[in-house]
């Protein structure tokens, strides 16, 4: 079979989702056309004209692990009342999600905000604005929630956003390094904790 017959064939959702799994274990700067074109079986040059070069690659991928987090973790929560019903039902799917990730190096995001957290350009840009956008949806849950009362009037929204998303990023670093998963219900009670005790642990 021709080389451009079989670059046709891997569709960019199958090369994106391959680089994505990839670029969980190897990090983002690992992730480059000429290893991803030999995971793939397929020619540089047909990698080259869907992304243009390694860094066009590694934003695409940082979008689609992006898109991959909100569907797991934030879209069914998005079921349950605005406020603190919803909060709870983003930590128990955001456990749910580490305790089985849909890639093999954990959540990509922590990986990347951790490796590209020194690296300046596009790409670092791109990491900020995705924990910009999370650390948003956790704030306007927590302002909602003092809105309703169901929170104390003097509760910092964005400090316990702050709050949460680190439990959530300690949680995915102690679990992929020991795998154990006591550490899941310890964030999971650590977050029922600083929702005030109002959440009920269910890892």
């Amino acid at each position: 079979m021709r080389r451009s017959v079989i670059d046709v064939e891997v569709s960019r959702a199958e090369t994106l989702d391959a680089a994505v799994q990839l670029a969980s274990v190897v990090g983002l700067e690992g992730l480059t056309i000429g290893r991803l074109a030999e995971e793939l079986k397929m020619s540089k040059s047909g990698l080259i004209g869907r992304f243009g070069s390694k860094q066009h690659l590694q934003l695409a991928a940082l979008d689609e692990a992006a898109e991959v987090f909100r569907s797991a973790v934030h879209e069914p929560a998005a079921a349950q009342p605005a406020g603190l019903r919803r909060l709870n039902a983003i930590c128990d799917a955001w456990i749910v999600y580490l305790g089985d990730p849909p890639f093999p190096g954990g959540c990509f995001l922590t990986t990347a905000s951790v490796e590209f957290d020194a690296r300046r350009g596009p790409v670092n840009d791109a990491v900020k604005l995705v924990m910009r956008q999370w650390l948003r949806v956790l704030e306007r849950e927590a302002r909602t929630s003092v809105e309703q009362g169901e929170l104390p009037p003097d509760t910092d929204p964005e400090e316990l956003a702050f709050t949460v998303n680190a439990l959530g990023v300690g949680a995915n670093c102690d679990f992929q390094l020991h795998g154990d998963r006591r550490t899941l219900q310890r964030a999971r009670r650590a977050m029922a904790a600083v929702l005030g005790d109002a959440a009920k642990p269910r890892a």
